[in-house]
């Protein structure tokens, strides 16, 4: 090979098949893709005013599980009533959870219903635990708005104070 074609390859490189392609992320799944029993929990929860839904899909990192729900109450009353909407609703829907642990001290309740986990905190204990952080290799379920409730902390604070 010559200096001048050398040269010229340096200066002007043939980009590699590789550098053109741009990684391809797969959109987060969608709600569509839940059990039944999953959208009537966050229904129950968002009734009952459940801040901060997150839905995390865990069946590609964990084999206990395949899902966790996640949601916050402002307030003890608040998480025990959550808790209480879920598994009130379930049962009557024929699915009663395994295990419900945390329901006197109503920091964080945790409704074990086998495929799923429905975890209902309040504000302190969920940012201490930090669950989407700890399981940050899961993906994140998309919501539709009705089932994420679009509220926020500064939102439920606002409702409290009028």
């Amino acid at each position: 090979m010559s200096n001048s074609t050398i040269k010229e390859q340096s200066l002007h490189p043939t980009p590699s098949v590789s550098a053109k392609a741009k990684p391809v992320t797969p959109p987060p799944p969608a709600a569509e893709t839940l059990d039944d029993r999953i959208t009537t929990a966050l229904r129950a929860a968002s009734e009952k005013k459940a801040i901060d839904t997150v839905v995390l899909d865990l069946r590609e990192i964990a084999s206990f599980t395949d899902f966790f729900v996640i949601v916050s109450g402002n307030n003890e009353r608040q998480v025990q009533a959550i808790s209480d909407a879920v598994s009130e609703t379930l049962k009557k829907n024929g699915s009663a959870a395994a295990r419900v642990e945390g329901y006197k001290t109503a920091e964080w309740i945790l409704l074990d219903y086998g495929d799923f986990v429905v975890h209902v905190f309040d504000e302190k204990a969920r940012k201490f635990y930090d669950l989407e952080r700890l399981w940050r290799e899961s993906k994140r379920v998309a919501l539709p708005a009705e089932l994420a409730n679009g509220f926020t902390d500064a939102d439920s604070f606002l409702r409290n104070e009028s």
